[in-house]
């Protein structure tokens, strides 16, 4: 673990590899930290592995003022850090919340992104309601998050239907989740959902035509509502491909490890000879 500053904070880094020649940046989710990584880095020992704790997370700064956590400041922020570890071309690899920050983030350095790889991750809403809707719930839940403390919110995360799935985990990883969650900081949580909650974060769906890197799309068969947004998401971009993985939920990664790793590796050998199936 390394400390870089970036915009007068911390930024917290994870290294794998690092002499290794291709480069994969992983972006964690909402209530993660780049530790989720840990074990897909020890299944791909061929590519140099970069995990960084988003602002708010992990061990980076936590900031008082919710415009750190906007999609702007995240996309700045992670600019500025890829820039002092000199890594200027990758492929780059996000869960969810971090998926939605890493499209984006294509999106503004598109030079830069060789393979942009999306777990169950989202363009943001689509519709104005949509986001006014989700504002007023996520305002609701980051002022819960300050009244009541991160346990007892994780308590109430924890039962999310998203999130079902994950009750067929072996319980040592179930701990091993929840200690990372109750890790977290109540300011990180409640700002992360003030300023790049879906609610506000702008919309992409009008842009994803603009990506012309390879867009490789990854659900789990368990989680339908990100398989259907990957089906609609795939309509609109120029090279993807849709890969669904069976009797895992929300987060394959953690739910299926192997398979997970697999996929990225595959996908990444792919790329190198061109040959990225359709």
């Amino acid at each position: 673990m390394a400390k870089l500053k970036s915009n007068g904070y911390d930024v917290a880094v994870r290294q794998w590899h690092e002499h290794k020649s291709r480069t994969v940046v992983c972006l964690h989710g909402f209530t993660s930290s780049s530790a989720t990584w840990e074990h897909v880095a020890q299944q791909l020992p061929d590519y140099r592995i970069i995990g960084i704790d988003l602002i708010g997370h992990g061990e980076t700064s936590a900031p008082v003022d919710a415009f750190n956590y906007s999609m702007e400041a995240q996309v700045s922020l992670l600019h500025d850090v890829l820039k002092q570890l000199d890594v200027q071309q990758f492929t780059l690899l996000g869960y969810s919340m971090g998926g939605r920050i890493a499209l984006s983030y294509a999106l503004a350095y598109p030079e830069q992104v060789e393979v942009l790889l999306l777990e169950s991750a989202s363009p943001g809403l689509a519709h104005e309601h949509e986001r006014a809707a989700r504002k007023k719930a996520d305002d609701a839940l980051a002022a819960r998050i300050e009244q009541y403390g991160v346990e007892a919110f994780v308590n109430e995360w924890e039962r999310v239907p998203l999130f079902h799935s994950q009750a067929s985990l072996p319980l040592n990883v179930q701990q091993a989740i929840r200690n990372e969650r109750l890790s977290q900081r109540e300011i990180g949580l409640a700002n992360s959902l003030r300023g790049i909650g879906t609610g506000v974060q702008p919309s992409n769906w009008h842009r994803l035509d603009e990506l012309t890197m390879p867009v490789i799309l990854l659900t789990g068969e368990l989680d339908e509502k990100f398989c259907l947004l990957a089906e609609k998401m795939q309509a609109f971009l120029a090279e993807s491909a849709h890969i669904v993985v069976p009797n895992v939920g929300h987060a394959i990664h953690v739910e299926n490890l192997t398979q997970f790793a697999t996929i990225v590796k595959e996908a990444l050998q792919l790329t190198e000879t061109k040959n990225l199936i359709i």
